[in-house]
């Protein structure tokens, strides 16, 4: 059965602004993304807008000083942006662009044993108070079992590793030892909540011992838990 694509924008708590993309679920993964990209172009405010990448992989909008960020799972895509920022070099690290987005299925229990090779040893401590804290549930999420809580923190982990990493710019740096979780943020129930919990993070880059610290913010969407890392220095749509 043939879906439409349902294109959604939205300013986030943290000032990023987020372009969501899902449906499609007829099409293949491959023919799913490059539909999806086509749709985000369409939808520019002022006109047509081409993803490209620099030899890094990070991506940018083709004549734009926008800072953005893309996440994808089948059929499902976020892109996240920052104002335009000419005053920084958009392939380089800066704390005006420090901003990394990354998504995944809540449900996907793979996660359990990919995270634990890319965590430090107080970071697995964090997550296994985390994972009870959700099973335990409170005023704004109910219980839930013990098995599932573990799957959601550690999806949760991998999408925070992986939203630093995008921030960072960097691929020299290693997982365990370079993105560093200090504070889970709060899995909010929608990306405009009032009053977020943010997380706490820190970049260390491989070129430096100076540890730069980082904002997070996480929340639920159909079925993803989508997490955004941001320099609390980096320019946002209004202020967090």
């Amino acid at each position: 059965m043939e879906t439409e694509f349902i294109y959604w924008r939205y300013e986030t708590s943290a000032g990023v602004r987020v372009e969501q993309l899902s449906g499609g679920e007829d099409k293949s993964s491959r023919l799913w993304k490059i539909l999806a990209l086509q749709v985000f172009g369409e939808n520019g405010i002022d006109r047509y807008r081409e993803v490209g990448h620099f030899p890094s992989g990070a991506p940018f909008l083709e004549d734009s000083a926008q800072r953005i960020s893309i996440s994808h799972t089948p059929h499902f895509m976020v892109v996240a942006s920052l104002p335009r920022t000419p005053e920084a070099h958009l392939e380089e690290f800066n704390l005006r662009t420090a901003m990394g987005i990354d998504a995944e299925k809540a449900d996907r229990e793979q996660a359990v044993n990919v995270v634990e090779r890319i965590m430090n040893d107080d970071e697995k401590e964090l997550m296994h108070r985390l994972a009870v804290h959700i099973a335990e549930g409170d005023g704004h999420h109910t219980p839930v079992e013990i098995k599932d809580a573990a799957t959601r923190a550690a999806v949760l982990t991998w999408t925070i590793k992986e939203a630093l990493y995008k921030a960072a710019l960097d691929e020299g740096v290693d997982f365990a030892r370079n993105l560093k979780i200090l504070k889970y943020p709060e899995i909010c129930s929608n990306p405009m909540v009032k009053h977020p919990e943010y997380g706490e993070a820190e970049i260390i880059r491989h070129d430096s011992d100076m540890p730069i610290s980082m904002r997070l913010f996480s929340y639920l969407t159909e079925g993803h838990i989508v997490t955004i890392a941001f320099s609390p220095k980096c320019a946002t749509f209004r202020k967090s």
